[in-house]
């Protein structure tokens, strides 16, 4: 409290400068800290129901929030309105063509939501920018606020403390221009907070009578987990609302209420309300949707039944919830983590959104710029038509330093549209690319590459490795086990950052064929009759560049360390350690992340016998060179002397040397697995 009253410039709760919302916002997640990090930190667990809210609600940076409504609402409406000085007003209005659209539509009848509102934060600006438009049409101020709150916003969530804060400072937008707008007969906001059909009493359902009874049943049965779900709840047919709430509001209830009908009857009705919002068309659609996919079993039912191809994570549901939700023509403003841009896991939902959408503009923020939330992020708009034009696309990944550096750069951007940073370029492209990923910064040249060469797959095998269930049962650093127990075989699992050969670190209990791990249930034993060939082994996760290392015959491999198996290692193996390839590997897994089956989709063009030749003697120079290296250090089961000492005459060498070093080079626990070498 202290803080709050020192450290914040008064100014910054004036209503008449603005500021004061980001207060709210900011002060309802630090009172989130503590849940929000035990919640997402749970290791392997799901995060339950009430622990969603505190897992997910991140506070929207100020810069990306007018970002998304500037180039959503404020482009839409200069779209329908040429001539209007809004632009001058949208600070955050990216560089790009506006076409001109034919609309009669009345500004009362503009809609916006945000489907997962939090604190408020879109809204409240929305308000702002509405404002804007509202005075370009003649409206007075009291006039227009009271017709945005009940006609222009609305906004759902399903944490009530939230809905709370939201409510709180829409009522005080409006106050600001209408002092009437706090008498509850003069203002009905539309933001509602989810509840639960599952108090609803069996009386009630008994009660429920009529043509349209068995629709309310099956409204309250879709709401019955509404708390956890909130609006992904999928309706599979349309509903004729006012009739709905017709029906529930002629229903009779006696003054005793013994039953609780009329606690019953006054959920139904909220929840009709939320329902007829879900299922409305809207012209802009703005959120910042929930970051999870640790489900619990409950909710992973659930949206692989209803969302089996966006079902990576809930803000990949959303993405493709929000685009549909509007009206063709429409727009939707996402802030969400940008993996969804290149991994597997949404290539289908890239795969949808380039066919039949459009990505109007795409702002790819530096990878940890955005602290409060555990994955790197970008922020996005999308338009409902198909693609007709080329996208405004901004990478900021260069940049380091926070959001502020961020909110500069952006700003940089549209000044000068010239900016290096800053790509304009239509998304057909994407499809010529294995996996469609939203590689907007990529030359035509670089398109042609992937596009007119073979790829890497149709060459040799790009596989993925076992998965025990619990590697710290089976798994040991080789200096811990006996050599003369030869359940142990030598097991590539990646590592640290590492070219041409090493990373040899690791044993695995591999006794009877691995028997003991086949039966203990949890494991995925992949592509077995792989095991133990020569092989390209790289790391699938890593913090860096691809680093592929030959590796000789008798190991196994696991998901950590993917492998290339094919009658051209060498040729391989000098192409995947090369910039050219690093290059071409940003463009489909600039999240770092070297999946086997990613890689095997990369182009690659085998070269004329003379070059291959001369390709592969380099290579087994370098490979020699690296191993030399490996083996010059005790983690090493080929390491003989530090290089240090490889000078040193052996009457000069210390007692240690002679009686730890060289001892342990036969004692017991050291494996025999030096006899394995480069072929």
């Amino acid at each position: 409290m202290q803080h709050l009253i020192n450290d914040i410039d008064e100014v910054d709760f004036d209503v008449t400068r603005g500021g004061q919302v980001e207060i709210i916002g900011w002060l309802y997640q630090y009172y989130n800290t503590e849940p929000h990090d035990y919640a997402v930190n749970i290791t392997g667990g799901a995060v339950t129901k009430n622990e969603i809210p505190a897992a997910t609600q991140l506070f929207t940076t100020d810069w990306v929030v007018r970002y998304m409504v500037d180039n959503s609402l404020g482009k839409y409406w200069l779209e329908r309105h040429p001539n209007s000085d809004l632009k001058s007003n949208l600070d955050y209005l990216l560089p790009g063509e506006i076409q001109t659209v034919d609309s009669s539509e009345n500004l009362e009848d503009m809609r916006l939501i945000d489907n997962a509102m939090g604190s408020g934060h879109i809204l409240v600006y929305a308000f702002d920018v509405f404002m804007k438009m509202y005075a370009e049409q003649g409206y007075s101020s009291r006039d227009a606020a009271l017709s945005i709150v009940q006609n222009n916003l609305y906004g759902l969530e399903i944490d009530k403390r939230a809905y709370q804060l939201t409510y709180f400072a829409l009522m005080m937008k409006a106050r600001q221009y209408n002092r009437r707008a706090l008498q509850p007969e003069k203002v009905k906001l539309n933001v509602h907070v989810f509840e639960d059909t599952d108090t609803v009493s069996p009386e009630f359902l008994d009660a429920l009578s009529g043509e349209y009874a068995d629709d309310i049943k099956q409204i309250i049965e879709l709401f019955s987990n509404a708390r956890e779900l909130g609006s992904i709840i999928k309706f599979d047919k349309t509903f004729n609302w006012t009739k709905l709430r017709e029906n529930v509001e002629d229903m009779h209830t006696d003054a005793l209420d013994i039953f609780g009908m009329n606690q019953s009857k006054k959920i139904v009705l909220k929840v009709l309300t939320i329902g007829e919002i879900m299922s409305t068309k809207y012209d802009v659609a703005v959120t910042n949707p929930p970051y999870l996919n640790k489900f619990d079993p409950d909710m992973k039912k659930y949206v692989k039944k209803n969302y089996a191809d966006y079902s990576g994570d809930l803000f990949s549901v959303f993405i493709f919830n929000n685009i549909n939700l509007v009206k063709i023509g429409g727009y939707a403003a996402y802030m969400t983590p940008f993996v969804w841009m290149f991994i597997k896991t949404y290539e289908k939902l890239r795969s949808y959104l380039v066919a039949n959408k459009e990505i109007s503009s795409l702002i790819q923020m530096e990878y940890s710029a955005f602290e409060e939330a555990t994955v790197p992020i970008n922020t996005f708009v999308l338009k409902n038509v198909p693609n007709g034009s080329n996208g405004t696309y901004i990478k900021l990944s260069a940049f380091k330093g926070g959001m502020n550096v961020q909110r500069d750069k952006v700003l940089e951007a549209i000044a000068n549209p010239d900016i290096d940073y800053l790509y304009r370029t239509n998304q057909a492209n994407f499809k010529k690319i294995p996996g469609s990923p939203i590689a907007y910064w990529v030359s035509n040249h670089v398109f042609g590459v992937f596009a007119n060469n073979e790829q890497i797959k149709n060459v040799g095998d790009s596989k993925k490795g076992l998965d025990t269930g619990n590697n710290s049962k089976y798994y040991r650093y080789w200096y811990e086990v006996n050599s003369n127990d030869n359940k142990w075989t030598p097991l590539n699992k990646g590592g640290d950052f590492r070219k041409w050969y090493g990373n040899h670190n690791y044993v695995i209990n591999w006794q009877n064929s691995g028997k003991v791990i086949k039966e203990n249930g949890r494991a995925n034993i992949r592509n077995e009759k792989y095991y133990f060939k020569k092989s390209i082994s790289w790391t699938d996760l890593t913090s860096g560049p691809f680093s592929g290392r030959l590796t000789p015959k008798g190991f196994i491999f696991d998901a950590a360390g993917p492998s290339y198996f094919g009658n051209n290692l060498l040729t391989m193996l000098a192409y995947l350690n090369s910039k050219v390839f690093n290059t071409l590997a940003y463009v489909t897994m600039s999240t770092m992340h070297y999946p086997n089956g990613q890689v095997g989709n990369m182009p690659f063009k085998i070269p004329a016998k003379p070059i291959t030749i001369h390709i592969e003697s380099l290579v087994k120079n370098n490979v020699m060179f690296s191993k030399t290296d490996w083996d010059s250090f005790e983690n090493s089961w080929d390491f003989k002397r530090h290089p240090l000492l490889l000078h040193i005459a052996d009457d000069n060498l210390s007692i240690w040397y002679y009686s730890v070093v060289l001892t342990n080079l036969g004692a017991k626990n050291v494996p025999i697995f030096r006899l394995w070498g480069v072929k």
